[in-house]
């Protein structure tokens, strides 16, 4: 397959479509050198964006926690992206949202004088983890760690954040790992690269609380239906020793969906009936 910069297609960018091949920024674009750029990923199921409208609503949020005031409504880029994912002809697809701040007057830290971008890219996309899904993913454990709150807008889904997921996913592949797992400032379990964790022992679930870092759209959808179900989940924070204990771990997000997980540095897992039970709900939830 061709890279993403060489491909037919359009992309929607500052209120129309454009050639895929077109669809280009200055190299002085402020985004590039000072990371003023938020973004969402989504996927789309039988020709509908699954929570695409709670989707472009965080979008917004992270804009305006980087203080980027979005030029358009909730209800315009709705209407963007099912314009994008039409044009596309795509039913299954992955849809991606992406602001930032343009080239204009400014090029130092301060922007305010740039214009504020909107693009909406729409492509194919299969499972993440490859066939992690059916014998469970093997994660490393990163050495770096997610910020304080102190520090920088956790919970905005922005560009500069991914940095250390970037070096830590690429440090995991070098181990022959799918992904890598963060533990927060504190030293507290946090969540994967893209993804949020889940741990289950004795019928309860256990996941961090996402007081440093995103709270994803897919974990809140993955706690409703285990709360539908009677299941007893705790939101809490959770020391790496822990992991010890835990008999069952899955990852949940846009891109993972609910991927099993049977390894996390040197702690294991099964892949068992309840992770494997939310999955196929999840799965067919998303296509419902």
């Amino acid at each position: 397959m061709s890279g993403y910069d060489d491909r037919d297609g359009q992309i929607w960018m500052d209120g129309k479509l454009v050639d895929w091949r077109d669809a280009k920024v200055h190299v002085l674009t402020h985004a590039m050198h000072y990371a003023s750029s938020v973004f969402e990923g989504e996927r789309a199921y039988n020709g509908r964006i699954f929570k695409s409208r709670e989707h472009t609503e965080r979008l917004i949020a992270s804009a305006d926690a980087l203080d980027m005031p979005v030029p358009y409504s909730v209800d315009e880029i709705e209407a963007a992206k099912e314009k994008t994912l039409k044009a596309t002809g795509l039913s299954d697809a992955y849809v991606r949202a992406v602001v930032w701040r343009g080239s204009g007057e400014d090029m130092g830290v301060a922007s305010a004088k740039n214009p504020v971008r909107l693009a909406i890219a729409v492509w194919p996309w299969g499972a993440y983890y490859g066939d992690a899904k059916m014998k469970g993913a093997k994660l490393d454990i990163a050495e770096w760690k997610r910020p304080s709150p102190e520090t920088i807008p956790v919970h905005a889904k922005a560009a500069g954040l991914y940095m250390i997921c970037t070096i830590s996913k690429h440090k995991a592949e070098e181990k022959g790992c799918s992904d890598a797992l963060f533990m927060d400032y504190r030293g507290y379990v946090a969540e994967a690269t893209g993804a949020n964790v889940f741990f289950v022992k004795d019928g309860e679930v256990h996941t961090p609380l996402p007081d440093c870092f995103l709270n994803g759209i897919t974990r809140q959808t993955v706690i409703e239906m285990l709360k539908d179900r009677g299941i007893v989940v705790h939101e809490r924070h959770i020391k790496p020793e822990e992991m010890a204990d835990f008999e069952q771990c899955w990852l949940t997000g846009t891109a993972a969906e609910v991927t099993p997980v049977g390894q996390i540095g040197n702690y294991t897992f099964e892949v068992g009936d309840l992770t494997r039970e939310i999955a196929e709900a999840y799965e067919k939830l998303v296509r419902a």
